[in-house]
């Protein structure tokens, strides 16, 4: 991590860094350190954009600033991004008062302004808006922030070192962003005894006396500051030769990363790598050093596939020490950058040996990411291996016993996952933005305005005084309509929200079919993936023998949900009630912690009700009652075969809720359905 950080302070074009790790590991400690680390920038007195005043080309919004100018050196602000924030705080918006009072238009710079050459850290970046990810990545890259809205019309400079951090059992961060990243690192807390003691050792030392703490680390920390501003001052002129460019895209070749994004970042951290370790060109270690912060997360295929990086590929690749070490010859001739052959051959191989002291940065970073399996085994969905049964199943004991036995069945794997039908709720809500059902919203389309809270209406504020003057008979001031309080209108926005996805799956015996449940396993995988990318949370109850229970309370983290999936046995009788009963409780809870997060019961079931002498009863009242609840559900019918009883199509009445044959989870299915029934006359039923 201080390897990744120390890299995109040399050099803010690899586009920030992304540190993902379990809670309480320092990950906000160590970024707020990086800031008083890197060395003080020089600005104009009063400039609040912050150009650099000896970038002849910078030009600021609030100038021209004149030679005579004065200036003066500040440290590097760390601005940081809370979760909550608007489009408007993120990019600057129009001052309000100066428009109103003086019809002056005027902008009020917002914090990528503010951040400019500085360090912006998001923290939870994961449950940040998404369309602010994309403003904020959008601005790393370029480096320029342009601002086209309320009669303004201007562009500013915006190079900053992004830094985002999050705990993946939140939620994971969509493919699509987390390419968008430069770097990655994986953060664990030690698990060597003496390590977190001494962990614990100096946090009392600097709870006991902050002055002194900070006093006895200064000299190392000055010297890391000038490191910096060295590697910084030598970055651009470290040469990359064509070899070197060749060996990154057999890298990223390799390991079938998308697009040319991770070839110019893994170049780039290359570069800062030799700058940092006193290298005048890249060398074969650089390339290996980058690929491990560079790749990790680009060469995730499907949302469940854990980050890693195959290191012994990545040596193969490289191929062995001494080939690769063309650097220091001169054969092609206009390639040196200062003077012929260099005469930095003091750096050797040392794995990014750089300066004196602070050698571990370099050493360790093999190490940065947790051992990983290799990125092409079995972490990957196992396709259909439910048709070719595989040899180490114990041999099937008997036919599987219908709903009385209570004999476990060998845990089914799932299937790969497929593109399914959107599933939403009714009606309009309030929750967290996502991309599931409708919702009134900070971001989206305009559909009215009202007297509440949210960003101002300027239209309709101005129809409200210009309405509210006529009725009292006040004219107006001046030719100019007066403002008032009561006159002030927010737009109303509706766009999309997350929901809840609670998966209630019957694990019973009359599931337990070896091929049946790979099918239910596959839909319901297929659905969580689908919830991963609408942003919803998901919680999954399972119900067998005489029990249900919750498997996963809600969470962010669809891959636990995977995980517990597969792991999944069945067998037994079938505890209907008790799945919907524990369902019930669950949403209740949730609904107490957070009233506008809008749930969606999934039961996936074949209707059988076998657990206890009045199951079938309890079941029709535990459904009854969750329908009285007004809870939104979908029953998927697992009933297969060409006699069927039609128990969960009755189930889902009892719940007044949507009944989806498991063969129509499918989008595809759905269509090939909805087909076949427009051929035969009208289809009925609703279609999310």
């Amino acid at each position: 991590m201080g390897l990744a950080l120390v890299l995109t302070a040399v050099s803010p074009g690899i586009g920030g860094v992304l540190v993902r790790g379990e809670k309480g590991t320092a990950k906000s400690t160590t970024v707020r350190g990086l800031a008083e680390v890197m060395p003080a920038v020089e600005v104009h007195e009063g400039d609040r954009f912050s150009v650099d005043p000896a970038d002849g080309g910078a030009v600021s919004p609030d100038g021209p600033f004149g030679p005579g100018r004065p200036t003066r050196t500040r440290p590097v602000r760390l601005v940081e991004l809370p979760v909550g924030a608007t489009e408007d705080r993120l990019l600057g918006s129009i001052q309000l008062e100066k428009a109103l009072t003086s019809g002056a238009v005027e902008l009020e710079p917002g914090l990528l302004a503010r951040a400019h050459r500085g360090v912006l850290y998001v923290d939870e970046v994961n449950l940040l808006h998404d369309h602010l990810v994309d403003l904020l990545l959008d601005a790393a890259a370029t480096g320029t922030v342009t601002v086209e809205r309320d009669g303004i019309s201007l562009h500013h400079a915006a190079r900053f070192v992004l830094i985002g951090t999050m705990n993946p059992e939140e939620g994971e961060l969509r493919p699509q962003l987390l390419d968008r990243f430069g770097l990655t690192v994986e953060v664990a807390a030690p698990r060597d005894p003496a390590l977190r003691a001494e962990v614990v050792r100096r946090r009392l030392a600097f709870d006991a006396d902050p002055d002194a703490f900070a006093e006895q680390y200064a000299a190392r920390q000055a010297d890391l500051t000038r490191r910096i501003a060295d590697a910084r001052a030598r970055v651009g002129s470290v040469v990359v030769t064509d070899a070197a460019l060749l060996k990154v895209a057999e890298v990223c070749a390799a390991f079938e990363v998308d697009g040319l994004r991770a070839d110019i970042v893994t170049t780039r951290t290359a570069a800062a790598h030799a700058a940092w370790a006193g290298r005048d060109r890249v060398t074969l270690a650089d390339i290996r050093a980058a690929a491990l912060l560079a790749l990790p997360h680009r060469r995730r295929r499907n949302p469940f596939d854990a980050p890693g990086l195959d290191e012994d590929l990545l040596d193969r690749v490289l191929g062995d020490e001494e080939l690769p070490e063309p650097d220091p010859d001169p054969d092609p001739q206009p390639e040196p950058p200062g003077g012929g052959d260099d005469p930095q051959r003091e750096a050797p191989e040392t794995e990014g040996s750089g300066g004196p002291g602070h050698d571990d940065h370099a050493d360790q970073q093999p190490d940065q990411q947790p051992d990983q399996p290799s990125d092409q085994e079995s972490d990957q969905p196992a396709g259909n291996q439910d048709e070719q049964e595989p040899d180490d199943q114990p041999a099937p004991q008997a036919p599987p016993a219908p709903s009385g036995s209570g004999g476990d069945q060998p845990a089914a794997r799932s299937g790969t996952a497929y593109r399914p039908r959107l599933l939403t709720v009714d009606g309009v809500g309030e929750g967290n933005p996502g991309r599931r059902s409708r919702a009134r919203a900070t971001s989206g389309r305009r559909v009215g305005a009202s007297t509440g809270h949210g960003s101002l209406h300027l239209v309709e504020t101005l129809r409200a005084a210009a309405e509210r003057s006529a009725r009292q008979g006040a004219g107006t001031a001046g030719g100019r309509v007066r403002l008032q309080p009561v006159d002030l209108r927010t737009a109303v926005r509706e766009g999309r929200e997350a929901n809840l996805l609670l998966f209630c799956v019957d694990a019973s015996g009359s599931m337990a079919a070896r091929r049946r449940m790979a099918q239910v396993k596959t839909a319901v995988l297929s659905l969580l993936t689908d919830a991963y990318r609408r942003r919803d949370k998901v919680a999954l109850v399972g119900f067998r023998g005489r029990e249900a229970r919750l498997l996963l309370p809600p969470t962010g983290s669809v891959e636990v949900a995977a995980a517990l999936l597969d792991d999944l046995p069945s067998g037994g009788r079938t505890p209907l009630a008790e799945g919907l009963l524990e369902a019930e409780r669950v949403l209740r809870r949730e609904r107490l912690r957070d009233p506008h997060l809008r749930p969606l019961l999934v039961l996936v079931t074949d209707g059988r009700a076998t657990a206890g002498p009045d199951a079938v009863d309890r079941s029709r009242r535990a459904a009854a009652h969750l329908a009285g609840q007004g809870v939104p559900s979908v029953v998927v019918d697992c009933e297969q075969g060409p006699l069927r009883m039609g128990l969960a199509r009755t189930l889902a009445g009892h719940l007044r809720a949507e009944h989806v044959p498991m063969e129509q989870v499918s989008a595809d299915g759905l269509v090939e359905v909805v087909a076949g029934r427009a051929d035969s006359g009208p289809a009925t039923g609703r279609v999310a």
